[in-house]
Protein backbone atom coordinates (compact mmCIF):
# COMPACT_ATOMS: atom_id res chain seq x y z
CA UNK A 1 0.00 0.00 0.00
CA UNK A 2 1.22 3.51 -0.79
CA UNK A 3 -0.10 6.93 0.13
CA UNK A 4 -0.37 9.67 -2.46
CA UNK A 5 -0.02 13.14 -0.90
CA UNK A 6 -0.94 16.42 -2.61
CA UNK A 7 -1.43 19.88 -1.16
CA UNK A 8 -3.98 21.57 -3.42
CA UNK A 9 -3.75 25.39 -3.54
CA UNK A 10 -7.18 26.46 -4.80
CA UNK A 11 -7.66 29.96 -6.21
CA UNK A 12 -9.15 32.16 -3.46
CA UNK A 13 -12.91 32.51 -3.84
CA UNK A 14 -13.31 29.27 -5.80
CA UNK A 15 -13.35 26.90 -2.82
CA UNK A 16 -17.08 26.06 -2.99
CA UNK A 17 -16.91 25.35 -6.73
CA UNK A 18 -13.79 23.22 -6.17
CA UNK A 19 -15.51 21.14 -3.50
CA UNK A 20 -18.52 20.58 -5.79
CA UNK A 21 -16.24 19.55 -8.67
CA UNK A 22 -14.24 17.27 -6.39
CA UNK A 23 -17.44 15.49 -5.33
CA UNK A 24 -17.92 14.60 -9.02
CA UNK A 25 -14.27 13.71 -9.54
CA UNK A 26 -14.24 11.36 -6.56
CA UNK A 27 -16.51 8.98 -8.46
CA UNK A 28 -13.94 8.76 -11.26
CA UNK A 29 -10.95 7.84 -9.11
CA UNK A 30 -12.81 5.50 -6.77
CA UNK A 31 -13.53 3.04 -9.60
CA UNK A 32 -9.88 2.69 -10.64
CA UNK A 33 -7.96 -0.57 -10.18
CA UNK A 34 -5.76 -0.40 -7.09
CA UNK A 35 -7.67 2.49 -5.49
CA UNK A 36 -8.26 1.92 -1.77
CA UNK A 37 -9.68 5.19 -0.42
CA UNK A 38 -9.10 8.91 -0.14
CA UNK A 39 -9.56 11.87 2.16
CA UNK A 40 -9.80 15.53 1.22
CA UNK A 41 -9.22 17.97 4.09
CA UNK A 42 -9.40 21.77 4.15
CA UNK A 43 -6.83 23.85 5.99
CA UNK A 44 -8.07 25.81 8.98
CA UNK A 45 -5.25 28.35 8.80
CA UNK A 46 -5.26 28.70 4.98
CA UNK A 47 -8.86 27.99 3.86
CA UNK A 48 -8.05 27.86 0.16
CA UNK A 49 -5.54 25.05 0.72
CA UNK A 50 -6.60 21.39 0.72
CA UNK A 51 -4.79 18.17 1.56
CA UNK A 52 -5.56 15.18 -0.64
CA UNK A 53 -4.48 11.75 0.60
CA UNK A 54 -5.16 8.75 -1.62
CA UNK A 55 -4.28 5.18 -0.70
CA UNK A 56 -3.35 2.92 -3.61
CA UNK A 57 -2.26 -0.71 -3.77
CA UNK A 58 0.89 0.40 -5.67
CA UNK A 59 2.51 3.48 -7.21
CA UNK A 60 1.85 1.95 -10.63
CA UNK A 61 -1.91 1.90 -9.91
CA UNK A 62 -1.71 5.68 -9.64
CA UNK A 63 0.89 6.36 -12.31
CA UNK A 64 0.69 5.15 -15.05
CA UNK A 65 -2.64 3.43 -14.09
CA UNK A 66 -4.99 6.27 -13.18
CA UNK A 67 -2.93 9.01 -14.83
CA UNK A 68 -2.91 7.14 -18.12
CA UNK A 69 -6.67 6.54 -18.15
CA UNK A 70 -9.65 8.26 -19.75
CA UNK A 71 -10.97 8.81 -16.22
CA UNK A 72 -7.91 10.92 -15.43
CA UNK A 73 -8.64 13.14 -18.43
CA UNK A 74 -12.11 13.79 -16.98
CA UNK A 75 -10.56 14.33 -13.50
CA UNK A 76 -8.16 16.85 -15.01
CA UNK A 77 -10.97 18.67 -16.84
CA UNK A 78 -12.96 18.94 -13.59
CA UNK A 79 -10.17 20.00 -11.22
CA UNK A 80 -6.96 21.32 -12.73
CA UNK A 81 -8.38 24.78 -13.48
CA UNK A 82 -8.77 25.45 -9.73
CA UNK A 83 -5.07 25.26 -8.79
CA UNK A 84 -2.57 28.10 -8.55
CA UNK A 85 0.19 27.03 -8.49
CA UNK A 86 -0.17 23.47 -9.70
CA UNK A 87 0.23 20.97 -6.81
CA UNK A 88 3.19 18.70 -6.25
CA UNK A 89 2.23 15.04 -5.82
CA UNK A 90 4.40 12.62 -3.82
CA UNK A 91 4.04 8.96 -2.86
CA UNK A 92 4.80 7.55 0.59
CA UNK A 93 5.28 4.02 1.88
CA UNK A 94 4.17 3.31 5.47
CA UNK A 95 6.93 2.91 8.04
CA UNK A 96 4.85 2.78 11.23
CA UNK A 97 1.12 2.75 11.89
CA UNK A 98 -1.00 4.37 14.56
CA UNK A 99 -1.47 2.33 17.74
CA UNK A 100 -4.64 0.25 17.91
CA UNK A 101 -7.75 2.12 19.06
CA UNK A 102 -6.76 5.52 17.69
Amino acid sequence: MILEHAVLPVVVGREDAFEAAFAQAQGLISQMPGFIDLTLSRSIETPNQYLLLVRWESVEDHDPGFRGSAEYQSWRDLLHGFYDPFPVVEHFRPVMGAPEGR
